[in-house]
């Protein structure tokens, strides 16, 4: 006879069925190589669902790798994760591609999402002004998440909202994409502003 196997351990509000946890969704966009896979990987207690490719030379003229040499694969459709972050709030989150070639897909991705969190990485901030013109257009809520890379110079979160030109009432936050409590310290940000705009 084989052994019974242990239950999976259920949170509280799992086995509650008197109410059901909020679903919602999250994108996470920005340039090429600023660190949407890793941060989606740095919370998600799934396994993360990635589409990542081996890049080849035939991406050589497009792709500038100038501030990411050791990179080796790239997101071709969206990166998929999951977060609990409070007894009644699941995070859904898409990565998007970051790659102007990959843009179509955008507007299926962000479909339903409550808010955006777009990352920069100063050595290009160039890179996430498409983000920011997209989720403005689309009157989307949205953060900055600077991704502080090792080795590049730190900067003031202000000066980071003035070169980006992004609204007093847009938070900007500086992360790591590798650390959990860094990405959390995001999310919150964004989910906290999109409450805060939604309509009373």
């Amino acid at each position: 006879m084989a052994p019974v196997q242990p239950a999976e351990t259920l949170h509280a509000w799992e086995s509650d069925t008197s109410r059901a946890p909020i679903a919602t969704k999250i994108v996470v966009a920005g340039g090429f190589g600023v660190g949407k896979t890793t941060f989606v990987g740095a919370v998600s207690e799934i396994e993360p669902l990635t589409t990542e490719a081996v890049m080849t030379r035939a991406s050589e003229d497009t792709d500038d790798l100038a501030a990411t040499p050791e990179k080796t694969t790239t997101t071709v459709a969206m990166d998929f994760g999951r977060i609990t972050l409070d007894a009644d709030l699941v995070l859904y989150l898409f990565g998007t591609p970051g790659q102007q070639r990959f843009w179509f897909m955008w507007d299926d991705l962000v479909r339903g999402a409550i808010g955006a969190v777009v990352m920069a990485d100063t050595r290009r901030l160039d890179d996430c002004f498409p983000a920011l013109d997209y989720f403005e257009s689309c009157g989307i809520p949205y953060v900055v998440a600077v991704n502080h890379f090792e080795g590049t110079h730190r900067y003031d979160v202000e000066d980071v909202r003035e070169a980006l030109s992004v609204p007093d009432h847009v938070p900007v936050v500086v992360i790591d994409a590798r650390r959990t409590d860094s990405v959390v310290d995001a999310l919150m940000a964004l989910v906290g502003h999109a409450v805060a705009l939604t309509p009373a």
